[in-house]
């Protein structure tokens, strides 16, 4: 008779694993460039798609089919029964989403350098056995899980072995063109979209609960009940201090808080606190989300500036760092056994072999398989291919957004009136009358100004009489190149920001007046204002009428 409450509790974690999915899709996506965004998205998702098939083909056997000390055994399309007080099923696809986020964390380490077809076929490998065999070890009743090492929910059997399988991966490929100068000092690569990222934070934070609280795989029992209410509080206050601590610390270092580090330390705390989060407190899980904070901070530092490799996403700190130091912490903080709590050095040390274990597995045979990949169909793209970007190279994608593309700003006019905006003209001024046809002059006028400026410029334009213009979305900077910012800890050597390019062709109006409008809205006395520039017009046509100069600025009702 099996459980229907454990039942839907496995299976409910299990959604709640698969929706990771999306969450690290869109950390990954807003964390590069928006000229790869469909080849992550694709990434993410075929990682998935191939992890089932590998894993139901061999994976799940090596993990599960058998308690060998070092591999489970053969079981290819799983035919054999692992229910319990649940169906067979439910523990199948349970496992299986956990394999799939051990896969695709790898990804973030090598994004926008790395060979679609040679993702898909280490993903593929570390599916097929890489994943399953240390997981064999600690949670298939092998050779660590008779030792009594712990990892609840997976901070090395899942996160470390994708966070060190990135770290290769990422040293075989080499650092992003132009990540580093001559002098190999850190160029900030900033990701394109932040709200991207901290939606994809959310979605991970949110779907962690699954991930930690339905590893109890069971609702049945007071014991398992009072677990699974633990096991959500401690998730949650280890990811909260760890967030803290990160903006706090960044804020000192660098001046201000980090947006892309701190969301990294959300992260950081739900790594560390899943090996331990069913045998710690709440404190000792505060404690654990402190560490996690501080140590991603430097660890994200010490593989850019120091190790030189290049990880645009943080995956090697978050996961691979702070899920070793989180399965180690737990042996000085379990209540009972840790060392803090009186159970003396033993489970210390069991946990440290552990960790290192999977370490020197993971190290070994990913090296290998890159290795090979590397010699054989290539691991990373051309140059061309790089700059250009993966998805038009990769996909033939012009853009992942397309029509949906975000932009900068919004034109409002159309619920908001012109009163809205006032301007006020500099009317003592003694404009020439406006120009006749007989003596017109055609004139372009370029304004480069900033974007929260435009609404009223179109305004104070049309009340002189201006009825027609260009508008553009232009990135830029002056010779001041903006201010000083930082990106993850390294100084942005050029801040470009967006602005708006405005273009007028006039003919009537006068060009001193319109000029002197465009400066009275523009003016705000600092670096940004903006710039005018003006031309002479050879000639003006109208294509639907064919009229010329100045009648081709006209409009019917003038």
């Amino acid at each position: 008779m099996y459980s229907s409450v454990d039942t839907i509790w496995v299976l409910l974690g299990a959604a709640l694993v698969f929706f990771m999915q999306a969450g690290f899709a869109m950390v990954e996506t807003g964390f590069t460039r928006s000229k790869n965004a469909g080849n992550i998205i694709m990434k993410n998702v075929m990682d998935y798609c191939i992890g089932t098939v590998a894993f139901w083909l061999i994976g799940f056997g090596l993990m599960f089919a058998g308690d060998g000390l070092f591999i489970g055994g053969f079981d290819p399309f799983i035919r054999g029964d692992y229910s319990g007080s649940f169906p067979s099923f439910a523990f199948i696809i349970f496992q299986t989403v956990f394999c799939a986020t051990s896969a695709t964390i790898v990804s973030g380490a090598m994004a926008e350098r790395t060979k679609f077809i040679s993702y898909c076929i280490y993903s593929l490998l570390i599916s097929l056995f890489v994943y399953p065999i240390s997981g064999h070890w600690i949670w298939g009743g092998g050779w660590l899980a008779s030792l009594g090492f712990h990892d609840f929910a997976g901070s090395t059997a899942v996160h470390m072995v994708g966070g060190v399988a990135a770290l290769i991966g990422a040293m075989f490929l080499g650092p992003r063109i132009g990540k580093y100068d001559a002098n190999g000092k850190p160029k900030a690569i900033p990701g394109h979209s932040l709200t991207l990222g901290a939606l994809g934070c959310f979605i991970l934070w949110f779907c962690w609960f699954g991930f930690n609280g339905c590893s109890t795989v069971s609702m049945t029992g007071d014991d398992t009940l009072i677990s699974a209410s633990k096991i959500f509080v401690t998730t949650n206050m280890a990811a909260a201090v760890a967030t803290c601590t990160t903006m706090i610390l960044t804020w000192f270092r660098y001046g201000k808080p980090d947006v892309s580090m701190t969301l990294n330390g959300s992260l950081a705390g739900l790594v560390a606190i899943t090996a331990g989060c069913d045998l710690v407190t709440p404190v000792g899980a505060a404690i654990i989300g402190l560490v996690a904070g501080v140590l991603v901070v430097f660890a994200v530092e010490f593989f850019e500036k120091k190790a030189k490799v290049d990880d645009p996403v943080g995956a090697v700190s978050v996961h691979g760092v702070c899920g070793a130091v989180g399965t180690i912490l737990t042996g000085l903080f379990a209540e009972e056994i840790g060392l803090f709590y009186g159970g003396g050095f033993n489970f210390l040390l069991i946990q440290i072999l552990g960790v290192l274990s999977v370490i020197a597995w993971v190290v070994v045979v990913m090296t290998i398989i890159f290795f090979i990949i590397k010699k054989t169909i290539g691991l990373r793209v051309s140059a061309e291919e790089e700059i250009a970007g993966l998805d038009i190279k990769e996909h033939g994608l012009t853009s992942a957004y397309a029509d949906f593309a975000p932009v900068y700003m919004s034109d409002h006019s159309a619920t908001e009136p012109a009163a809205a905006a006032p301007v006020k003209v500099q009317s003592k001024i003694d404009y020439p009358e406006p120009a006749v046809k007989g003596d017109a002059k055609l004139t372009k006028i370029v304004v480069i100004a900033r974007q929260n400026k435009f609404n009223e410029l179109k305004h104070a334009l049309a009340m002189i009489g201006v009825t027609g213009l260009t508008l553009s979305h232009v990135m830029g900077c002056g010779m001041q190149k903006g201010q000083t910012e930082y990106y993850r800890g390294v100084p942005v050597d050029m801040t470009v920001l967006p602005k708006i390019k405005v273009e007028i062709i006039v003919s009537k109006v006068p060009v001193k007046k319109v000029v002197d409008t465009i400066k009275e809205v523009l003016y705000t006395g600092h670096y940004g204002d903006g710039k005018i520039f003006i031309y002479d017009v050879e000639n003006v046509i109208k294509v639907r009428t064919g009229e010329e100069g100045y009648d081709a600025l006209q409009d019917e009702n003038a």
